[in-house]
């Protein structure tokens, strides 16, 4: 029997779902998930010590690849001075003022311990600081598991076929308002019906938890003009694809400028960190300075600052993201080029070191796009390549990631199995 098939009969007698995360089980794939010993560069080995390509990426912040030395260097450097103290360090502002010299859009920044507090948190200041009670979010959108977000979310959500979730009290989300993606007659619409009680339009700018879905041209524009012309706040979830996409996030590629931003993943180079940030006047409605409050024993952990800085600095070198946007490009456009050869009803899609593979006809532009494709389809084709050595995320509801160290031979390795896996499914 694998080791890895051990593992998680283990782990489902002490774990619910012998997971810690949803998203990492294979349930809409089905079989034992990997269980992961060490990772390097662009690889992942599992508790059998097979080796594969990762394309997960521990879901977006290993953009350097795992365990960049000059990364490690600096968390050993700072767990030799101390894990954590609850108290102010150096490294905070350092990254924070690293954050913001980055992404215009931040004047102030708040550093807090994940994703879904970054967003919880950022929702709760655009209410006490328009003094209105209801949000938009869009459909297949995941904002982390907060009550008032686990409305039609993605991620998770859609793999499981639950969008939304039990144990969340009508009252939690009456004023949550979800509308579809890229609609924005249905935005004017809620403003309109909805005068002066809408406080923030909450969105991942490009989608990634229901599969990469792109903003249609003048989506995000349409929601910025019509934040400012109602006097709501515009918040760009950029969780996933702040430093992903491009060196100033999708903000910096669209010309967009939110009022708020949530950040996570790649600013903590794979330890556990959030943060969100905007207009000065609007932080200052945070304690200690103003009445929204937030806290946190391990907001700012040192090791996870040492971390990101080291991560952020690397991502400084020239031609980084150049060079990341054409690996990315190599893939998509190999394994679309390998689908159509074998006759295989297959798109793909890109931007910066995301990805999207859909089986369907065409690329997704909303929740409702995203849910026809063929996961059937999907899930041959991910057990496949996981037996030819590439890791792709468990679930057709995911975007994948490419990282720095995914050189050519590694994009050749991985088209060659894929041409050798869809000629095998058409069978």
């Amino acid at each position: 029997m694998s080791r890895n098939t051990i593992l998680f009969e283990q782990a489902c007698r002490v774990i619910p779902g012998g997971v810690n995360s949803p998203v990492r089980a294979f349930g809409s794939v089905g079989g034992a998930p990997c269980f992961i010993t060490r990772a390097q560069g662009p690889y992942l080995w599992d508790a059998d010590d097979t080796r594969y390509i990762d394309y997960v990426g521990s879901w977006g912040p290993a953009i350097v690849g795992h365990a960049h030395p000059d990364v490690v260097r600096a968390v050993q450097e700072a767990a030799a001075n101390g894990l954590s103290f609850g108290a102010p360090t150096e490294g905070e502002t350092r990254i924070a003022n690293a954050i913001a010299k980055r992404i215009p859009s931040i004047e102030k920044i708040r550093l807090v311990s994940s994703g879904t507090e970054a967003t919880m948190t950022a929702i709760r200041l655009a209410r006490g600081y328009t003094g209105r009670p209801k949000i938009i979010k869009f459909e297949g959108c995941y904002h982390g598991h907060a009550d008032s977000l686990l409305v039609k979310a993605g991620s998770g959500m859609l793999t499981f076929g639950n969008p939304t979730s039990a144990g969340v009290p009508p009252e939690f989300i009456q004023h949550t308002l979800v509308l579809a993606y890229n609609n924005l007659d249905a935005v004017q619409a809620a403003f309109k019906t909805y005068n002066g009680e809408i406080a923030c339009v909450i969105i991942e700018p490009v989608a990634g938890n229901m599969n990469l879905v792109k903003p249609a041209p003048g989506f995000l524009q349409g929601l910025r003009d019509l934040c400012t012309q109602h006097g709501a706040l515009l918040v760009f979830d950029e969780v996933m694809t702040g430093f992903r996409v491009g060196p100033q996030g999708v903000q910096g590629l669209t010309g967009i400028t939110p009022d708020l931003t949530t950040l996570a993943k790649i600013i903590g180079g794979g330890m556990p960190v959030g943060a969100f940030g905007g207009r000065a006047e609007i932080m200052d409605y945070i304690a200690p300075l103003g009445p929204v409050y937030q806290a946190g024993t391990l907001s700012g952990n040192p090791v996870a600052v040492a971390a990101g800085l080291a991560t952020l600095e690397l991502l400084s070198q020239p031609g980084f993201y150049e060079n990341l946007e054409a690996q990315t490009q190599k893939l998509v456009k190999g394994l679309v080029e390998r689908a159509a050869v074998a006759g295989i009803t297959f798109q793909a899609d890109q931007i910066g070191g995301m990805f999207g593979m859909y089986f369907s006809a065409k690329i997704p532009t909303s929740y409702a796009d995203a849910v026809t494709g063929n996961t059937e389809q999907f899930g041959k084709f991910f057990h496949a390549m996981l037996a030819k050595g590439i890791y792709f995320a468990p679930s057709t509801f995911e975007a994948g990631f490419v990282s720095a160290a995914h050189d050519d031979q590694v994009i050749q390795t991985t088209l060659d199995a894929a041409q050798e896996v869809f000629a095998q499914m058409r069978r």
